[in-house]
């Protein structure tokens, strides 16, 4: 009965594996465009003080921001405080794309552990979950329940490691003993 309910566990495991991994370039593929979206936002917002910047500053916006800063009005303080939010906004968001541009799996670790914070929330507050069948999310899938099924197993052999080291059975006394 054991052998068969640790059968099922592991087709079960393997099947939840299977379409967690198939989600995966899913979301990294929605995450990026996310990303992309933002920055081309953000650009069109920062367009017209690049265009005074590059009138009266010959392009450098550190300078029309520090020229924002140093006024002696309260809004143009404010204003110059903004600016720079939206530049360091448009470099996060360069940054963001640029380490996208490599393979799935780099891709995928990268979102993962380095995503953007506000990014992550949006795309998972409004990601779609779709089965996807082309070769990239067909091999992350398999591959993502292979890794899973063999921490399964790893782990299940050192807990009957660990069992049979805490808890060793006494040998039973055989029936063919000679009198």
């Amino acid at each position: 009965m054991g052998n068969i309910l640790y059968r099922y566990l592991i087709v079960v495991v393997a099947c939840l594996s299977l379409l967690i991994g198939l989600q995966v370039p899913n979301f990294v593929d929605q995450y990026q465009k996310r990303v992309d979206a933002h920055l081309r936002e953000v650009n069109v917002n920062l367009q017209p003080f690049r265009d005074i910047a590059a009138k009266y500053f010959n392009g450098d916006m550190g300078k029309l921001i520090e020229l924002h800063r140093s006024s002696g009005e309260k809004p143009f303080q404010e204003e110059g405080a903004a600016i720079e939010k939206m530049v360091q906004r448009k470099l996060r968001f360069e940054a963001d794309l640029a380490a996208l541009n490599t393979s799935l799996p780099q891709k995928a670790l990268h979102v993962f552990l380095h995503g953007d914070k506000e990014i992550l929330d949006e795309a998972l507050a409004q990601y779609s979950y779709a089965v996807p069948l082309n070769q990239d999310a067909l091999a992350f899938g398999a591959a993502f329940a292979l890794v899973i099924l063999l921490l399964v197993e790893l782990l299940l052999a050192l807990a009957r490691f660990a069992s049979a080291r805490l808890f060793p059975t006494s040998p039973r006394p055989s029936s063919n003993t000679a009198q």
